[in-house]
C-alpha cells in the first residue's frame, strides 16, 4: 500500500469532538486518562504527565491556554537540537525589506523540487512584528509533493530517518489548503484537512503533514501574537458567522514507535533539527484547551445586509488574534463564503477602498467576484495600509450595470488575512518570478463620468 493510500485508509472515518476553547478530554486506551488529579504520584498504564502551556501560568481563565498530555515518554527525552536549513522560511522582523506601499499580486507557487515536504515546501511572502516578542504575523505559502514520511528532503542525498515532525515555537499555524488533502498527525490526534477547510495548530504542539493527494498547495498563516479566538458578535447577538461547535477537535491516537524520527523545531526564525529514538507523537490520552482544529469554511453563517449598502468586511470574520487595543487585531481570518446579494440599488461587489489595516487575500477556488481575471486559486494579493483598491475596471462596468435581482455567490472560495500593521514583503517575494508584474493595469480605464 503506498504512503498516499495509507493516508487516504487513515484519514477515513476520523472521530472528532466538537466546540471551539472548550475544555476537550480524549484517551486512546481506557483508563489512560486519570480523574480527580493531573499529574498523580503514578499516571495510569505507566504513562508521564506533561503540562502543554500555550498561555502564560497567570493569564486570565477565560484567555489560559493549556493541556494536559499523558504519554509514553515525556518530551525532555530528546537529544540536543541543531540548526538546519531554514529553505524558503522567513521570520520577523522582516529587516531585509524596505516596506512597500504598491499592490502587489501574485499567481502560485511554481511546481516544487522532487520530495518536497510540507515544511521543506514553506515559502515565506512576508510579514510584521516580531516573532521573539510575541508580536505580529507571517503569511506563507506551501507546495509539496511528498508526505514527512520516509524519503530525502531535497537537496539532501540520504534518507531522512523515519519521517519528519515538525513544530513551532514562535506562533500558531492556520493552514488553509487550496489543492490536495493533508493528514496532520498531531501528538493531540489526527486531522483531516481538505481544500474548503482549514486546520488550527497551536504554538508548540508537533505534528506531521501526510499527503492524500500527490501533491499539496495552500496558504499558512503564522501568528506570533495572541491565540485566535471566535470574534465578539455585538449587536449580531448570540448566533452568526462561525460557530464554536463547527470546530472539530481530535481524539486522542498514537504512535509507540521506536523507530528515529527526525524533530524539526522553528524557534525565533530559524529550524532546529534533532533525531529522536522514537516517535514524538506518543501521546495515550489528553485533557485542556491548547487544542488543534479543522473547520469547513462552507459553514460559516454569512450575515449581511438585506436593504441597501455593502457591508465591511468585518463581517466576515472567522478568527481574530486580539491586541491591547480592543477592537484592532493582530490578524484577522476572514472568508468569502457562498451567499445572497440582494441589497437595492447597491453596488454589490466591494467597494473602492482605502484601509488601516494591511491585506493578503488569497482564492481557494473559483473567481472572487471582484476581480475578473489574473486573481487565480493558489495565487494572492497584497494591499497593505491606506493603498486604495477595489474592483478592476471591467468588474465595475458589469456591476454598475447589472440587473439587481437577488443573486447567490457560489462558485468562489476567497479569503483574508487582515493585520494591524503593514506586511512586509520578503525579497523572494518581491523579486519572485510569480510576482504579477502590471497589477496597476487592472484599474486602468477607470475613467471621468462626471457629468456636472
Amino acid at each position: 500500500m503506498s504512503g498516499i493510500e495509507q493516508a487516504r485508509k487513515t484519514a477515513e472515518g476520523l472521530a472528532y469532538s466538537s466546540g471551539f476553547g472548550n475544555e476537550h478530554s480524549s484517551e486512546a486506551v481506557p483508563g489512560a486518562l486519570p480523574h480527580g488529579r493531573n499529574s498523580p504520584q503514578r499516571a495510569p498504564l505507566g504513562l508521564y504527565a506533561e503540562q502543554l502551556s500555550g498561555s502564560a501560568f497567570t493569564e486570565p481563565r477565560a484567555d489560559n491556554r493549556r493541556s494536559w498530555l499523558y504519554r509514553i515518554r515525556p518530551s525532555a527525552v530528546h537529544p540536543a537540537f541543531t540548526r538546519t536549513d531554514n529553505g524558503d522560511l522567513r521570520t520577523a522582523p522582516f529587516t531585509e525589506s524596505v516596506p512597500d506601499p504598491n499592490r502587489l499580486r501574485w499567481n502560485p507557487l511554481p511546481d516544487p523540487a522532487p520530495g518536497t515536504d510540507f515544511v521543506s515546501g514553506l515559502w515565506t511572502l512576508g510579514g510584521n512584528g516580531d516573532a521573539a516578542q510575541r508580536t505580529g504575523m507571517a503569511v506563507h505559502l506551501y507546495h509539496a509533493n511528498s508526505s514527512m514520511t520516509d524519503g530525502a528532503s531535497p537537496g539532501r542525498a540520504e534518507p531522512r530517518a523515519r519521517g519528519r515532525v515538525f513544530s513551532d515555537s514562535d506562533g500558531e499555524l492556520l493552514i488553509v489548503p487550496e489543492h490536495g488533502g493533508l493528514l496532520l498527525r498531531t501528538e493531540l490526534g489526527l486531522l483531516r484537512a481538505e481544500p474548503g477547510q482549514v486546520a488550527l495548530i497551536p504554538r508548540g504542539v508537533r505534528f506531521r503533514v501526510e499527503l492524500l493527494e500527490e501533491t499539496a498547495r495552500g496558504y499558512v498563516c503564522e501568528n506570533y501574537g495572541r491565540p485566535f479566538v471566535l470574534p465578539d458578535l455585538g449587536p449580531i447577538g448570540a448566533n452568526g458567522l462561525a460557530h464554536a461547535r463547527d470546530f472539530l477537535a481530535p481524539v486522542a491516537a498514537y504512535e509507540d514507535d521506536d523507530r528515529p524520527v527526525e524533530v524539526v523545531n522553528k524557534f525565533c526564525g530559524n529550524l532546529w533539527s534533532a533525531t529522536y529514538d522514537h516517535s514524538p507523537l506518543d501521546v495515550v490520552a489528553w485533557y485542556g484547551t491548547h487544542t488543534p482544529y479543522v473547520y469547513d469554511l462552507r459553514r460559516f453563517n454569512v450575515i449581511g445586509s438585506i436593504s441597501y449598502d455593502h457591508p465591511d468586511p468585518s463581517i466576515f470574520t472567522v478568527l481574530t488574534s486580539p491586541s491591547d487595543t480592543p477592537g484592532l487585531a493582530g490578524v484577522d481570518f476572514v472568508v468569502f463564503a457562498p451567499r445572497w446579494l440582494v441589497g437595492e440599488d447597491t453596488f454589490r461587489p466591494p467597494y473602492f477602498h482605502r484601509n488601516v489595516m494591511s491585506e493578503y487575500m488569497g482564492l481557494i477556488d473559483g473567481a472572487y467576484d471582484a476581480k475578473a481575471d489574473g486573481f487565480v486559486p493558489g495565487g494572492g494579493s497584497l494591499h497593505n495600509m491606506m493603498s486604495a483598491h477595489g474592483p478592476d475596471r471591467e468588474t465595475f462596468d458589469r456591476a454598475s450595470a447589472a440587473e439587481l435581482k437577488p443573486q447567490k455567490i457560489e462558485d468562489g472560495l476567497a479569503f483574508m488575512f487582515e493585520t494591524r500593521w503593514p506586511i512586509i514583503a520578503t525579497p523572494q517575494a518581491a523579486r519572485a518570478g510569480h510576482l504579477q508584474r502590471g497589477y496597476d493595469d487592472v484599474w486602468q480605464g477607470l475613467s471621468r463620468n462626471f457629468r456636472p
